[in-house]
C-alpha cells in the first residue's frame, strides 16, 4: 500500500536501548519505522544513558543465558555494520555461599547451554587473580568467557543511526499521548503532543513510563515499578591501576551475596572501578527525587574485604543516578497487549535492572511479534503479562537468594 508521511507500517514508542534496537530490526526488514521519544534523543532521564552496562550469561535462570548467548552476538553482528565498538569483552567472575540456591543455579545454568564455565574454591580464586580479588571461605567463584561492558549511550545511538540508515523516520520531543483503534480502514493512531500518526503495528517501549502509557491505551495495569539507583565508582589505589583495567585479565563481576552486588573493570573512568548494590527507592519517573540515594556502609566493607585493601573503600569518587523499571518477579514483559488491540500493539518492559545486555535479541523478537505475530528468537511464556493476572504477587522470586533491594546496570 502507498503512505502519507503519517503513516507507518509500524510505530515504536520510546527510544531508549529496547525502543532504537526494535527500530532498527524493523527498518532492516524493509518496514516503514517511525520512532518516537518524549524527550531529547540520548537523555539522561531514563534508563538507557551512562557509562556502562554489563553483558553476561550467568544466570540463574537458564532461559536468560541462552538469551544473552545469542545477544553477544547481535552486539558483534550491529557494531560491525556501524564500524565501531560499544561492546568491550572481558571474563565475567561470580562468587557466593556454596550453599545459595541463584550461585548454584548458574552453574546448572552453564552446564545447561554449553558455556564454558571455571568452579574455583577461595584459594584457587586468590591465585587466578593474584589476590586482587579475595572471597569468604565458604563461598565459590565460578569463571566464565562470556562476559564484558556495553556502552550504553554509544549503543542507543548506534541502533538509531542504523535504523535511519535502513530508512526509518526518528522523532524526538514528541511525547505520545494514546493509541486509539481505526475503525474504518484498520490499524490505529498514536495521538501525540505534536500531531497524530497512522500505522499498521505498533511497540510500546517505554521504560519507566511504560505503565503510564499502557494504562491509558488499555486500561490495564501493570505491576512495574519505577526505581532510582545510585552508581558508584572508586578509586583505585596509585600504582594498582592496570591491574583492574578492561582488557587486562579483570573480570566484569557478580557477587550473590546479600545484597547482590555488581560491578566493572576500569574503562570509562581510567583509575576508577564501578561497584555498586543492585538496589533502588520506588519513585514517579516524572517526580523523582534525584537522590540522595542509598547507605553505602555495607559496599564499603565489601570493597574493602574483597579488593584486598587495592580499592580505596573510604567513599565513591563519582556517583550516577538512574532508573529502571522492576517487575515483582525481575522477569521481563514481552507480550502482546491483547484486548481491542489484539496482536497489533507489542509491549517490551519491566527490565529490571537485567535488561541493558539483551537489548539487541528484544529488538529482533518485538520486530518479529509486529510483522509476524511470533517470534522464534526465544520462548516469552515467562514474560507474559497474564502472569500477573494468575498471580497478583507476580511470582515474587526468593528475594534472600538473589538480590537486597533490586537496582539497574547489572
Amino acid at each position: 500500500m502507498e503512505y502519507s508521511g503519517n503513516e507507518f507500517d509500524v510505530i515504536v514508542v520510546g527510544a531508549g536501548i529496547m525502543g532504537s534496537s526494535t527500530a532498527y530490526q524493523l527498518a532492516k526488514r524493509g518496514q516503514k519505522t517511525l520512532l518516537l521519544e518524549q524527550f531529547d534523543f540520548l537523555h539522561h532521564r531514563g534508563s538507557s544513558h551512562g557509562e556502562s552496562r554489563t553483558i553476561r550469561a550467568t544466570y540463574p535462570e537458564d532461559y536468560y543465558s541462552a538469551m544473552a548467548i545469542h545477544s553477544s552476538r547481535l552486539w558483534e553482528e550491529a557494531q560491525s555494520e556501524i564500524g565501531y565498538r560499544v561492546y568491550f569483552k572481558a571474563e565475567q567472575f561470580d562468587l557466593g555461599p556454596s550453599d545459595n540456591k541463584a550461585i548454584l543455579s548458574v552453574v546448572s545454568g552453564c552446564q545447561k547451554n554449553s558455556l564454558p564455565h571455571q568452579v574455583l574454591d577461595r584459594q584457587q580464586v586468590r591465585e587466578k587473580f593474584s589476590g586482587r580479588i579475595n572471597m569468604p571461605e565458604n563461598w565459590i567463584g565460578i569463571c566464565s568467557e562470556l562476559g564484558g561492558v556495553i556502552k550504553p549511550t554509544k549503543a542507543v545511538s548506534m541502533f538509531q543511526t542504523l535504523a535511519l540508515r535502513y530508512g526509518a523516520t526518528l522523532r524526538d520531543n514528541t511525547e505520545v499521548k494514546n493509541v486509539v483503534k481505526d475503525e474504518v480502514k484498520g490499524g490505529m493512531w498514536v495521538l501525540t503532543g505534536n500531531g497524530k500518526f497512522w500505522c499498521k503495528k505498533c511497540v510500546i517501549t517505554a521504560g519507566a513510563w511504560i505503565n503510564k502509557i499502557v494504562k491509558t491505551v488499555s486500561g490495564l495495569h501493570l505491576p512495574i515499578q519505577a526505581l532510582e539507583t545510585t552508581i558508584c565508582y572508586w578509586r583505585i589505589k596509585e600504582g594498582h591501576e592496570d591491574d583492574f583495567a578492561i582488557g587486562g585479565d579483570f573480570p566484569t563481576f557478580a557477587s550473590y551475596g546479600q545484597p547482590y552486588i555488581y560491578g566493572t573493570p576500569s574503562l570509562e573512568f581510567p583509575g576508577l572501578i564501578k561497584v555498586a548494590v543492585h538496589g533502588g527507592y520506588p519513585c514517579d519517573p516524572d517526580k523523582r527525587p534525584w537522590g540522595p540515594g542509598m547507605s553505602l556502609g555495607y559496599l564499603k566493607e565489601w570493597i574493602e574485604r574483597t579488593f584486598s585493601g587495592l580499592v580505596d573503600s573510604c567513599g565513591p569518587v563519582a556517583t550516577q543516578l538512574c532508573m529502571y523499571s522492576m517487575t515483582p518477579d525481575e522477569d521481563y514483559v514481552i507480550d502482546f497487549l491483547g484486548g481491542e488491540f489484539g496482536k497489533d500493539v507489542v509491549v517490551g518492559g519491566g527490565f529490571s535492572g537485567h535488561g541493558f545486555k539483551m537489548a539487541p535479541v528484544i529488538g529482533k523478537m518485538l520486530a518479529d511479534m509486529a510483522i509476524f505475530g511470533e517470534t522464534k528468537e526465544a520462548d516469552i511464556k515467562n514474560f507474559r503479562i497474564q502472569r500477573f493476572q494468575d498471580n497478583p504477587r507476580g511470582n515474587v522470586k526468593d528475594f534472600d537468594d538473589q538480590v537486597g533491594f533490586c537496582s539497574d546496570n547489572n
